[in-house]
C-alpha cells in the first residue's frame, strides 16, 4: 500500500510540474504580446474618425478592421517587392464581403479586356418565372463569356480563385467580363436563383467574386443596400456617389476582387446579399465576375 500511495504521489507531483510549465509558458507568451503591442509591431488600424460608441458596434467593427492575410499569387509577392502589396480586407459580415486587394495583376486584367472586347453583347437578366435570359433595362452593360480553363491564364486566375474561395474549380461558371459605359449601371439584385431551371446544373449560387480591370474615375461602385450599416466613416466618403451612399459599398480598383457569400453558413438565401452596380458618372467600368455554385457545374 505504501509503495502504491508513493507512485500516486509521484504521478500528481508530475501532473503539477506540467500544469506549471504550461502557465509559465502563457505568462510569457502574453508578455511578449504585451511588448509587441507597445512597440507599435502589432497593431489593429482602426479609422481615425471611430468613436469608442461606435466602435463597440461589431458591424461597424467588421467595416473599420482590415484583416490583413497573405494570399500571394503566380506573378505577385504580398511583400510588395516584386508587385503590390497583397492583402485581405473585411468588408462587412451581414453580408458576408471580403476585399482581396491587388488580386490580378495589371497585366491579367488588360488580357481579359483585350481577350473579351471583340465580343461583347448586350447584358441580360434570368427570368424569375421561367429562369431563362431576357434583356431588360435594369442591366445596360455588355459583356459575355469566357470558357472555364480557356487557356493558361485563366486557368491561373481560376485557381487563385478556389485557393482563396475555397470553393472547388468544377463548381464554378465560366467567367463573365463586363463593360459599363457612362451612365450604364445594374440595379440592386440577388446572384442566387429564385427558380429551379437555373439549379439543375450545379444547384444554388453559394458565392460570387467580382474582379475589376479597370479604375473608374467616378461612379461604378458595387453597393449593398440590405447592409445595415454604410462606410461612412472613411476618408473618400464625399468622392462617393450618391447611389453608393445607401450601403456598404466598393470603389472599382483594377486589380482589386470583391468575394461575396449569397448563402449564409446554414445554407439559407442571405437576403442581405442584394447588391447593384451604381452608375458610371465618368470613365469606362472593366469587371469579371464568376458565380459559384454549391455543387459541381457541368459545362
Amino acid at each position: 500500500m505504501a509503495i502504491m500511495g508513493g507512485r500516486r504521489s509521484r504521478s500528481m507531483v508530475g501532473r503539477t510540474s506540467t500544469c506549471a510549465l504550461v502557465l509559465a509558458i502563457l505568462l510569457m507568451l502574453s508578455v511578449v504580446l504585451l511588448i509587441l503591442l507597445a512597440l507599435g509591431i502589432l497593431s489593429l488600424p482602426i479609422n481615425s474618425k471611430t468613436t469608442p460608441d461606435a466602435f463597440r458596434n461589431s458591424e461597424f467593427r467588421a467595416v473599420s478592421i482590415h484583416e490583413s492575410l497573405n494570399f500571394p499569387t503566380d506573378n505577385q509577392k504580398s511583400d510588395g517587392v516584386d508587385g503590390p502589396k497583397q492583402w485581405v480586407e473585411v468588408l462587412s459580415w451581414a453580408p458576408r464581403a471580403f476585399i482581396y486587394h491587388n488580386f490580378l495583376s495589371k497585366e491579367e486584367c488588360e488580357y481579359l479586356i483585350s481577350l473579351s472586347k471583340p465580343h461583347m453583347r448586350k447584358s441580360t437578366v434570368v427570368d424569375s418565372g421561367t429562369g431563362r435570359s431576357k434583356d431588360s433595362r435594369v442591366r445596360t452593360s455588355s459583356g459575355m463569356f469566357l470558357r472555364r480553363g480557356q487557356d493558361k491564364i485563366i486557368r491561373n486566375i481560376e485557381k487563385r480563385i478556389a485557393d482563396f474561395t475555397f470553393i472547388p474549380i468544377e463548381h464554378g461558371e465560366g467567367l463573365q467580363v463586363l463593360h459599363y459605359e457612362p451612365g450604364q449601371k445594374y440595379e440592386p439584385h440577388f446572384d442566387y436563383f429564385l427558380d429551379e431551371f437555373n439549379t439543375k446544373n450545379g444547384g444554388q449560387r453559394i458565392a460570387t467574386i467580382l474582379m475589376y480591370l479597370s479604375d473608374v474615375e467616378k461612379g461604378g461602385e458595387t453597393v449593398f443596400p440590405q447592409s445595415k450599416v454604410t462606410n461612412n466613416s472613411v476618408p473618400w466618403w464625399d468622392e462617393l456617389s450618391e447611389c453608393a451612399k445607401s450601403g456598404i459599398s466598393v470603389r472599382p480598383r483594377m486589380g482589386d476582387a470583391l468575394l461575396f457569400w449569397s448563402m449564409s453558413p446554414d445554407a439559407k438565401l442571405d437576403p442581405k446579399s442584394l447588391h447593384g452596380g451604381c452608375p458610371v458618372i465618368q470613365g469606362d467600368k472593366w469587371s469579371a465576375t464568376k458565380w459559384m455554385h454549391v455543387n459541381e457545374y457541368k459545362i
